[in-house]
């Protein structure tokens, strides 16, 4: 399957800059082909004090994904990146839940022909004995991966 035949490009992002270098890659990818660009970032609820503290803060509802940024930040500069790279169709979504599971449930529910992901992880030891984000999406999606090199040697501005 060539770039020009995808139509539905997924990518997941925590907010991190690494996981942005996989947002590029995938909006490049979307802009190309023509395809809708999907953004997902997975995010578990905050605990009822850090609940309670963002309420102080900001005054409303809030959750966020693993560190600190919260899921809809994130969906917005993920968002703001791949229209500043000319994709024409980006929808947002928020997912409860683990990572890997958030995303080949949407490769399924959404009719993804192609899932992008960085490579952070796969040369960890932790990620060798455990298992990385990238390494299990590619065993698990049932669609085409890119895995994208977002740390370390091959990363590059294009």
């Amino acid at each position: 399957m060539g770039a020009d035949s995808y139509t539905t490009v997924l990518v997941g992002t925590d907010g991190s800059e690494s996981s942005f270098r996989a947002v590029d890659r995938a909006a490049r990818v979307a802009r190309d082909a023509g395809a809708t660009l999907l953004l997902l970032t997975a995010y578990r609820p905050m605990s009822p004090r850090e609940l309670q503290d963002a309420r102080d803060a900001l005054g409303g509802e809030a959750y966020k994904v693993s560190g600190s940024a919260p899921a809809e930040d994130v969906l917005r500069d993920a968002c703001d990146r791949a229209k500043g790279l000319g994709v024409a169709s980006v929808e947002t979504l928020a997912v409860e839940g683990d990572p890997v599971d958030a995303l080949v449930a949407t490769v399924d529910e959404r009719g993804v022909d192609l899932l992008v992901v960085g490579n952070r992880g796969l040369n960890s030891l932790a990620g060798r004995l455990l298992g990385s984000v990238p390494a299990n999406i590619s065993h698990k999606a049932g669609c085409d991966v890119l895995i994208v090199h977002t740390t370390g040697k091959g990363t590059k501005k294009q």
